[in-house]
């Protein structure tokens, strides 16, 4: 299922660039009859680049928390209800020609990642330094397994986190520290939190 996932992958990535888009995440769930097929979607550089244009040159209809600076537009997938459905209505169509999902039943569905977006590649981690994220780790750091922080820099191996100014849970208060340095390959899972 893994190298199916791939595939499926990689379909996805050549449709989402002749449409401007990234892929962040491709997830495949669910019993045979009732299967997911989820691609989360955000804009690719340089439609972000154009997003943080219209910020500077003042342009109206931007979400207000972006407008004001409280929200970042690394943070913002900068995806529409639009480029969702075309992405759709292109991707089904090279799905079912390359019958890249096996079986006939399946749903695709297609979106923004969210604001609580998981970070999984090491640009991620860079592309979204100073922002919060929580993270848990395969083998424990300090003895604790979950962390909260602020994302600092980090070479691309290890990804440190500021624990100055975010809440922690008893094992992380007891650790007595003010950062953390984890292995990217020790990290189970990470997301941003969401700043609003």
């Amino acid at each position: 299922m893994a190298a199916k996932l791939e595939e499926i992958r990689n379909a996805a990535e050549r449709v989402a660039a002749s449409h401007g888009l990234d892929v962040v995440d491709v997830e495949l769930a669910g019993p045979a009859k009732e299967r997911v097929l989820r691609v989360f979607l955000e804009k690719n550089a340089e439609g972000r680049a154009r997003l943080k244009a219209e910020i500077a040159a003042g342009v109206e209809g931007l979400p207000e928390r972006l407008a004001e600076g409280k929200l970042s537009v690394e943070q913002l997938s900068g995806v529409t209800h639009e480029d969702c459905a075309e992405f759709s209505r292109d991707f089904g169509v090279l799905l079912d020609v390359e019958d890249l999902v096996p079986g006939a039943e399946y749903t695709l569905e297609a979106s923004s990642p969210g604001l609580d977006r998981k970070l999984t590649k090491p640009e991620e981690f860079r592309r979204f330094a100073g922002c919060l994220v929580k993270m848990q780790t395969f083998e424990p750091v300090r003895n604790n397994r979950h962390w909260r922080g602020r994302l600092q820099s980090g070479d691309g191996q290890i990804i440190t986190l500021d624990l100055g100014g975010v809440q922690q849970n008893s094992k992380s208060r007891k650790a007595g520290v003010n950062t953390v340095e984890i292995a990217l390959n020790n990290v189970e899972k990470a997301e941003l939190i969401p700043e609003i």
